[in-house]
């Protein structure tokens, strides 16, 4: 990972809220909701927040919690802000791998495809069990491989069109470049949790009104737009290419494809 790809800032946070929140986000934040409610949390952390749909889904679930929602990129966090007014929810800007928190403050930590993003990943969780209660969980999802998730897979496949000689490999490097779950398992288990984890491989559909929007999503609400623009390229232009690209796999019109994650929880 580079630390480039991390970088949440400027025009990217609308983009990625406008886009790529209802395509691929909050189909699992639902899912997370879900399963933090049959915790019964009072206190609970969020880190990698970003524009907080699954922080909504929280507060909608858990109206009696307290939540502390984080995220590394203060711009992220101001979108998710002024998208709802949640009274229970606190906002501020942390890093995952030294968090801001005392220790045993929470009996709940919860985190949406933030791990692949974290440079330390032993690090980030042993900062996870820090700061939760005895017997408090984690839990997070993260990308399965590319190959298992057809939008990214088709707008990766336009990047290599675009630039053939030095694609950018931000979707495979980083948000779908921790999928190994043996691999997840041992760096849990090295930052400090005892219990093995459950993981559970989620597989839902992601759906778009139209192959531009998914799109301009991935070529302009993710740190991909770095690395075209690294290029000396326009991602506007490459989000015309993407959506060519896309409408002949998927067709005109309303689009869905294939989303595959894991969805992992352990016990401090």
């Amino acid at each position: 990972m580079t630390s480039a790809d991390a970088r949440f800032a400027g025009p990217l946070p609308r983009c990625y809220e406008r886009y790529l929140v209802p395509l691929l986000f909050e189909p699992y934040a639902l899912d997370l909701a879900r399963r933090a409610v049959a915790l019964a949390p009072r206190q609970v952390l969020e880190i990698a927040a970003g524009t907080g749909i699954v922080t909504r889904q929280l507060a909608a679930s858990l109206p009696s919690a307290r939540i502390v929602a984080t995220d590394l990129n203060p711009d992220m966090l101001a979108v998710g802000r002024a998208a709802a007014a949640l009274p229970q929810v606190s906002w501020q800007p942390a890093d995952a791998m030294q968090l801001p928190f005392d220790d045993a403050g929470f009996d709940l930590l919860v985190c949406q495809f933030g791990a692949m993003f974290f440079p330390d990943k032993r690090r980030a969780f042993a900062e996870a069990r820090r700061v939760l209660l005895p017997g408090g969980r984690l839990l997070f999802n993260v990308w399965d491989a590319l190959p298992a998730n057809a939008f990214a897979a088709a707008v990766q496949a336009s990047m290599e069109e675009l630039f053939p000689g030095d694609p950018p490999r931000f979707f495979a490097r980083t948000p779908h470049g921790y999928h190994d779950k043996a691999a997840i398992a041992r760096d849990l288990a090295a930052a400090g949790f005892a219990s093995p984890p459950d993981i559970e491989t989620v597989t839902l559909q992601g759906r778009a009104a139209s192959a531009a929007d998914v799109a301009a999503g991935f070529c302009q609400g993710t740190p991909l737009r770095n690395e075209i623009e690294a290029r000396a390229g326009d991602p506007v232009t490459a989000a015309v290419v993407a959506a060519a690209h896309l409408e002949r796999r998927f067709g005109k019109g309303p689009i869905r494809g294939a989303m595959r994650a894991h969805v992992i929880w352990v016990a401090a």
